[in-house]
């Protein structure tokens, strides 16, 4: 029997997730966390990593982003088994801050950022699709590039517009095919590897000054951008069965999975391809079968790419359309974004609107938008949600934790530090910039909104004035 219940809920999360229908086994949730973190990421950014450490030392880049993804996938999976609604970290700052005082401000700054995060990510992902296309379109100009990723976004938007379990059976089948593509490429570099080629360090490789460690944090900050979506089942917990054991083995299945995938896929290539010629392709994984096998295997090659992409932004669609829907069914954001749909009983409003808000980002660059994001949610999001662990821990131990974050506090503080890390390079200061620019507008429009609809921290003194005035 299909257990659809909802589990030990604040009510708050309960009502929200009564609507939805938990149609989403284990194999579902992997695929959904798998489809995203693979997708364009580690096709297209081989060669961003390898320059900006200089060589294969780059690897480092991926082994140190797998290591900390690992430690904040526990973050979340904690988390995402207290509290399985959908949101994701929208509920979890609520709850774990305090629903009544600083829980309402953290979970609106989340929300707030959430508007300019999630069309940065779709965009990022349909301008990389659209970018990789160049293969097939070479003459493709700036202004066709940012068509064709906006054409996409519309595309995702339409194919996500149906109930949860045809989209839980419709990751399943991407994700088959991005496994298609990736052990081809492991296999062929198996192969065809050679050593010498894939370990050409440049001299001084790993002299530890200064830019060693600042190139250490980009190829860092990039690779942690591959691995995120280890938590896009979080923002689909009222969605998933068994939440409180598939969430955090999904989160680890696929973090696991991923890295030992891309870090096979990374040194076969540059064990085929010297690294130096990788550093400057814009469609390496192509280049590299189209080396050993000719031009029509890399067309094959550059399509099921593209694919996997596809899927790719279709799961980071679906998770983000859930935030909007449980801040608009609980009443903390415009309510039209809380509309499900009458037979099909999923969120439409909102996935409509995160998909139209992407389109007019796609007509920026593709460095320009990942660094914009990762920065913005490294600030608001990853930092921010490794406190509210703590503070849940330490002061909402009404809270059921069904999963428990293995070695606590380890995990947790190794997260931190490498978050802090990678966003600690003077290449990313503009982007910090932004972001605490970002932050000080959302505090005043929180508390504009607070003063409107008489809430935290300013419906004391609206009573007491009222009071006074009569």
């Amino acid at each position: 029997m299909v257990d659809n219940s909802t589990p030990h809920l604040p009510s708050e999360i309960a009502a929200t997730s009564d609507k939805l229908v938990r149609g989403m086994g284990l194999l579902q949730s992997t695929a959904v966390n798998m489809l995203e973190m693979i997708g364009i990421g580690p096709f297209i950014t081989i060669g961003v990593i390898l320059s900006a450490m200089g060589g294969p030392q780059a690897i480092l880049g991926w082994l140190l982003g797998a290591i900390f993804s690992i430690c904040d996938g526990m973050v979340y999976a904690e988390l995402g088994a207290a509290m399985p609604g959908a949101g994701g970290a929208y509920i979890y700052f609520r709850e774990a801050f305090n629903p009544r005082t600083w829980g309402r401000l953290i979970s609106f700054l989340f929300l707030w950022e959430t508007i300019f995060a999630a069309p940065l990510s779709i965009s990022a992902a349909c301008v990389g699709f659209a970018e990789y296309s160049h293969y097939f379109f070479p003459g493709l100009t700036h202004a066709g590039v940012g068509l064709l990723a906006a054409f996409i976004s519309l595309l995702i938007a339409f194919l996500l517009y149906r109930p949860i379990k045809t989209v839980g059976r419709l990751s399943v089948i991407m994700l088959g095919i991005v496994f298609t593509a990736m052990f081809w490429v492991i296999g062929a570099g198996v192969i065809h590897m050679n050593p010498s080629i894939a370990f050409d360090f440049p001299p001084g490789a790993f002299h530890l000054s200064k830019r060693f460690f600042y190139g250490l944090a980009s190829a860092t900050l990039i690779a942690m951008y591959n691995y995120g979506g280890y938590n896009n089942i979080t923002y689909l917990g009222a969605e998933v069965k068994n939440p409180s054991k598939n969430i955090p083995r999904a989160i680890v299945l696929s973090v696991l999975l991923v890295a030992v995938l891309y870090l096979f896929m990374s040194v076969t290539i540059i064990g085929t391809i010297p690294w130096r010629d990788a550093a400057v392709s814009s469609a390496v994984v192509s280049e590299f079968i189209g080396k050993l096998y000719g031009s029509r295997a890399a067309a094959v090659m550059t399509v099921l790419i593209l694919a996997a992409t596809l899927g790719g932004i279709f799961t980071m669609t679906l998770g983000y359309s859930r935030i909007l829907y449980a801040a608009g069914a609980e009443g903390n954001f415009f309510k039209i974004f809380g509309r499900v749909h009458s037979k099909g009983h999923f969120p439409t409003v909102s996935l409509i609107a995160i998909s139209l808000m992407a389109v007019p980002l796609c007509w920026l660059t593709l460095e320009r938008l990942l660094l914009a994001l990762m920065i913005t949610q490294i600030i608001f999001q990853f930092i921010p949600q490794i406190f509210a662990l703590f503070a849940m821990r330490w002061y909402r131990k009404d809270i059921p934790r069904p999963f428990s974050m293995w070695l606590y506090p380890v995990p947790a503080i190794v997260a931190l530090v490498g978050w802090t890390y990678v966003a600690s390079t003077p290449d990313q200061r503009q982007y910090v910039g932004s972001a605490a620019i970002l932050l000080l507008l959302g505090l005043v429009a929180y508390l504009l909104r607070a003063r409107t609809i008489r809430s935290w921290p300013l419906e004391a003194q609206v009573e007491n004035r009222s009071t006074s005035a009569g």
